[in-house]
């Protein structure tokens, strides 16, 4: 492979430009921060401090929405269950049937009998 050829202004013989030719690389520029550079740097640090506290604001109220969302559902399904109950006791024979079972009430003529278990009172049932 051939020697590659000088470049135009090595072979005209004019001094190259931006740094001396015997002067080692070992010296490197140093970044400046232009005016434009420092105010613009100055306003991003700025705009982005000031919206820390808007941007945690934000977070605590779209968790406090998702907290009040679920206790709104909660409560919907608390609500319906309850509406369930007050259906079952406007009917009639279901308020007989609790009346029956957990007040032992009877109807005129009937006799009521009662088993007492030997370790004491009768226990209730379950929906009393």
């Amino acid at each position: 492979m051939p020697p590659a050829a000088p470049s135009p202004a090595v072979a005209a013989g004019r001094p190259l430009r931006g740094r001396d030719a015997t002067r080692p690389r070992s010296r490197r520029r140093r970044a400046r921060l232009t005016a434009r550079a420092t105010i613009l740097c100055t306003l991003v640090i700025g705009v982005l401090a000031l919206s820390i506290a808007p941007a945690r604001l934000y977070f605590e109220q779209t968790a406090e929405v998702a907290r009040l969302e679920r206790q709104a559902a909660a409560l919907e399904r608390a609500n319906r269950a309850l509406g369930a109950r007050a259906d079952e006791l406007r009917d009639d024979a279901f308020l007989e049937r609790l009346a029956r079972q957990c007040l032992g009430m009877v109807k005129p003529g009937e006799v009521a009998f009662v088993v007492v278990p030997k370790e004491g009172a009768p226990a209730p049932p379950p929906e009393c």
